[in-house]
């Protein structure tokens, strides 16, 4: 290549020039789909329970108007809001104040009830609006719901459409895998399956599009009536949406900060026009190639996999400066070579310790691979490719442009800076203060593994953004004024024991005198009974008592909002009836004959058609200080189960709240539990490349100080492990075995020259260990500019990253060179 630099750079182009035309197809995936488990158990019954009691897909439109509530201007711009919202294409119905159902305004009985009569809605004529106020404000069911405590702030909340094609796919795609994990496939069912995914793929783009377009039609819908009326949006739907936005936003605007900060890094370190060219051009030929193949291949990033343009802009430009500080060292010392002599010796030298660099990366990047969670895996893979990509099309552009290039000028004046003399004082630091070195080290790691201890995985929505924010405020609103955010449900199956013995009882509505086995006065024409016509195990008295009592336990915890469950429905019942539960009999009409708009209020969204299953639903309130999703699950788990007596079997939590949860405690898993495999396959592959275990082992040690720090100190700091900062470890990881490869394979060739340890350190110091700085510095100046973003996870991104580069620049430095005075791995010196 380096004979036929021209021909080096075609092949190179060619593809750049390829995959450039497919940048513009790469897509962020911002589907729920995109952040779940693959094969949770908990996934798999949380769409069941959607197929029963309806999706909890929905956006919360928060409205405070000017004017008072209930004035005539306030409802009729409601009215106006709500009509729009509505005719949307994707939108099933509008749920508000102007059309729920009234009972206590004025109120009426059983009987009226049960007949469907004298129920009204606010936009019934002749309502009185001070009644339907009181009522609002007093009713189990809408206050903290869809009206605030102080009646000036309402929600409407817009339910989707479902989609039954995309849920057909969906269900069809998941039975197929679940055979396949558990008995295979025939190769008929292969064949249907691959079909499937394809389909599902293709059709899951377009859903994500509709679903994105939905959000941006309700979001111009409320700009045009934010003149009357103050208006948030809310929902789990919006805050995946913004979420994703924020990562666009942070991506383009950043993206081009970034570049430019590595700009400016790298002019005030080389001081010439072509380092600072040569690794620009080299990160986006890496990028660009990287962006077009993942367009090509259809291949979505997600929101876990969003920042692999940032890391692989750290892996390439740390892979240039490794080149470039050679090269020049290389001038240095013989400035009478030519051009294409110093170019093949640089690659020579280089080629070993890049490739084994790359390699050993990768290996810190696979520990995404184990994930259960598909976009945690293809991440992996993604920076897999990314990093192969990289190296090879690196290593054939960096010498064929600077073949052609003559030779540098005036090398040695130009490196005899503050920051070459930088290293040489670390170098002498680290000479005389080795084993304070080490003992230092050794204190770094115990804190850091304290700090590791205290790691957290939990982290609230809302914590994602600074508190300036719309959308933070927007979150805040909905949480103190309309019974919080993310939605959470308990499941609870009748007991089969107590239902089998149930079932023997006798229906409030079977003729006593009938004896049940003679058939021959059964009705000839009699139709099959309906499920409302079954006895229900949990619509009685006592178990909706039971009922209740779990729903007044739920709404004292501190972290849960509003809870609706058949206790809510009971509570307004027993306002119809004097504050008296209906017996057993009154219980069985009102279920069986209430008017279906009533039902479909008070008893559809929390029994099951048969009656043997009830569900409990609450929004979790995400500004709560003391909320832990996964703590307050099992703490109500355990309340039902050691306080209310249920069997263990029979209470299912699900929602979207225990899906998330359940998401960040894989990633902690596959992130921090398989850190050990991964550092003993680099400490494996050590061993390959130094042929000797001691060195090899005097090698990971800074590494595991490194990984160590970093995850400490988030731990210190309360840093929760997320969607974003997860990758933190991997980079470090990486970075650090990339500058212990460096100095330990440049090591080995000065001492052979040098033959005592203290001379080969200086001497390492002064070569490597420039491009070691050069690479930390410039990368932790280029990412510092993320700090300035609105997104929190992007910020603790950047300045997370830094500080990895900086602990991994320091480790290496001083750690690595202290072990290697006191070890003296390569044997006694000769002096």
């Amino acid at each position: 290549m380096i004979d036929r630099p021209v021909v080096a750079l075609g092949l190179v182009f060619i593809p750049v020039v390829f995959f450039a035309s497919f940048v513009p197809d790469l897509k962020l995936d911002a589907s729920s789909e995109s952040i779940i488990l693959e094969h949770d158990k908990a996934l798999k019954y949380y769409r069941a329970s959607r197929e029963i009691y309806g999706s909890d897909d929905f956006l919360i439109v928060v409205y405070t108007p000017h004017d008072d509530l209930f004035a005539p201007s306030s409802l009729a711009h409601l009215t106006k809001l709500r009509d729009e919202l509505a005719g949307m294409d994707s939108v099933e119905t509008v749920l508000s104040i102007l059309d729920v159902p009234l009972v206590n305004s004025p109120r009426v009985s059983l009987t009226e009830l049960k007949d469907g009569e004298g129920i009204r809605t606010l936009e019934s004529p002749g309502t009185d609006r001070e009644l339907a106020r009181k009522e609002f404000l007093e009713s189990p069911i809408y206050q903290n719901h869809i009206i605030s405590a102080d009646g000036r702030t309402t929600a409407l909340l817009v339910l989707f459409k479902v989609d039954a094609t995309y849920n057909a796919l969906l269900n069809k795609r998941n039975r197929l895998r679940e055979k396949e994990a558990e008995s295979g496939l025939t190769s008929e069912e292969a064949a249907a399956l691959r079909s499937v995914e394809r389909t599902f793929h293709e059709y899951h783009a377009t859903v994500i599009a509709a679903e994105n377009k939905d959000t941006e039609v309700v979001r111009a819908i409320l700009d045009k009536h934010r003149d009357q009326a103050k208006l948030f949006l809310g929902g789990a739907r919006m805050v995946v949406a913004d979420m994703i936005s924020f990562i666009e936003h942070d991506l383009t605007t950043f993206g081009v900060g970034i570049l430019g900060f590595l700009l400016a890094a790298l002019v005030y370190f080389f001081r010439a026009l072509r380092w600072v060219l040569l690794p620009m051009s080299c990160c986006l030929i890496s990028v660009v190639v990287m962006m077009g193949y993942l367009g090509f291949m259809d291949w979505r990033v997600t929101v876990i996999s969003s920042n692999f343009v940032s890391l692989l802009l750290i892996v390439t430009m740390s892979l240039t400066i490794h080149l470039i500080v050679r090269y020049r060292i290389l001038r240095e010392q013989t400035p009478q070579a030519e051009q294409k002599t110093l170019v093949l010796h640089t690659i020579q030298e280089m080629a070993k310790p890049c490739f084994y660099t790359a390699i050993t990366t990768i290996v810190a990047f696979c520990s995404l691979i184990v994930s259960d969670i598909r976009p945690v895996i293809d991440f992996g893979w993604m920076m897999t490719i990314g990093i192969s990509l990289a190296f090879a099309l690196n290593f054939i552009y960096f010498p064929a442009v600077l073949v052609l290039l003559k030779p540098e000028k005036d090398i040695a004046r130009a490196n005899v800076t503050r920051l070459f003399l930088f290293t040489m004082e670390v170098a002498g630091f680290t000479l005389k203060y080795a084993k304070p070195i080490v003992a230092a080290s050794v204190l770094v790691a115990a804190l850091g593994g304290l700090g590791i201890a205290q790691l957290e995985v939990e982290n609230r929505f809302i914590d994602h953004f600074k508190s300036t924010t719309e959308i933070y405020r927007g979150m805040e609103l909905v949480d103190t004024k309309l019974g919080g955010t993310i939605p959470l449900d308990f499941v609870i199956d009748a007991d089969e024991t107590v239902a089998a013995s149930s079932e023997a009882t006798d229906d409030p509505f079977d003729d006593p005198f009938v004896d049940p086995l003679d058939d021959s006065l059964a009705d000839p024409f009699a139709q099959e009974e309906d499920a409302a016509d079954k006895p229900s195990y949990w619509f009685n008295g006592y178990r909706l008592t039971q009922i209740e009592t779990i729903h007044d336990y739920l709404e004292s915890l501190p972290e849960v909002g509003k809870v609706l469950s058949l206790a809510t429905g009971m509570k307004v019942i027993k306002q119809l009836n004097d504050g008296l539960m209906p017996d057993d009999y009154e219980l069985a009409l009102l279920r069986k004959y209430v008017p279906q708009d009533v039902k479909e209020a008070l008893i559809d969204p929390y029994l099951s058609p048969d009656g043997d299953q009830t569900r409990l639903t609450m929004r979790l309130i995400e500004s709560a200080p003391t909320l832990k999703r996964k703590e307050l699950i099992e703490r109500i788990q355990r309340h039902l189960v050691e306080n209310a007596g249920f069997a263990e079997a029979t209470v299912h939590p699900t929602g979207m709240a225990l899906l998330y949860s359940h998401l960040l405690h894989s990633l902690y898993r596959s992130q921090i539990l398989t850190m050990g495999t991964v550092f003993v396959s680099i400490l494996l592959m050590f061993v390959m490349l130094f042929r000797r275990v001691s060195l090899s082992i005097v090698a990971i040690l800074p590494n595991l100080l490194a990984a160590c720090s970093v995850l400490g100190l988030m731990g210190w700091w309360g840093i929760p492990l997320d969607i974003m900062t997860i990758t933190i470890a991997a980079i470090t990881v990486g970075i650090a075995v990339d500058h212990a490869i460096h100095y330990i394979h440049r090591f080995q060739v000065e001492f052979v020259k040098h033959q005592t340890y203290r001379e080969t350190v200086m001497a390492c110091h002064g070569s490597i260990g420039r491009a070691i700085y050069y690479t930390a510095l410039t990368i932790t100046v280029g990412f510092s500019i993320l700090a300035f973003s609105d997104f929190i996870p992007t910020i603790y991104f950047g300045l997370l990253t830094g500080f990895a580069m900086m602990v991994a620049l320091m480790s290496n430095l001083t750690l690595l060179a202290a072990l290697l005075m006191i070890v003296k791995p390569l044997g006694p010196a000769t002096t």
